[in-house]
């Protein structure tokens, strides 16, 4: 991608609309089986005391809570979608901005479950891929199917955004 504006508005909605896709998804776990989404609020606590060089904890749950926890949570939570967007685009390329197809959208955002198994859950004392909570196979699905629905908001919104493109150009 040659222009660095035009990367970090593709990557910036991309980004948001991915990880609203993500968000609907849990909305909808919630209401349809009584599944807790993710606590977002969780990331900001976690963010908040590494400036106390406290990266991880036995579990973050009974950390105390930081002020204003829950905005850093979800400024922080949006923002992580915007650079796995901008991630995914250096990956598939800008070809797939102006042409896009389920596969690669779909493995990375099935991919990008990594991030939370291996980097967040053991820092947050959740263990290894929630290896620690009462039950780590339901962590693990949720996880998995929450970032499944963000692959499927990198589709959709590269979809739209390419038709919009498209009608932009047409004018």
């Amino acid at each position: 991608m040659n222009n660095p504006l035009v990367f970090l508005l593709n990557a910036t909605l991309l980004g948001i609309g991915a990880t609203f896709t993500f968000d609907l998804w849990g909305m909808f776990l919630k209401f349809a089986f009584n599944v807790a989404p993710s606590n977002i609020c969780l990331v900001g606590r976690w963010l908040q005391y590494m400036p106390q060089r406290i990266f991880t904890h036995s579990n973050i749950v009974f950390t105390p809570k930081k002020d204003g926890e829950c905005a850093v949570g979800w400024i922080a939570h949006y923002t992580i979608g915007i650079i796995f967007a901008g991630t995914f685009v250096l990956v598939a390329g800008s070809d797939w901005l102006q042409h896009p197809t389920p596969i690669p959208a779909l493995p990375f955002g099935v991919v990008s479950v990594l991030f939370p198994f291996f980097i967040m859950q053991p820092a947050f004392g959740f263990g290894l891929a929630g290896s620690n909570v009462s039950n780590p196979v339901q962590a693990r699905l949720r996880s998995l199917t929450n970032h499944t629905a963000f692959g499927i908001g990198l589709y959709f919104f590269g979809l739209l955004g390419s038709r919009l493109l498209l009608e932009f150009t047409k004018n």
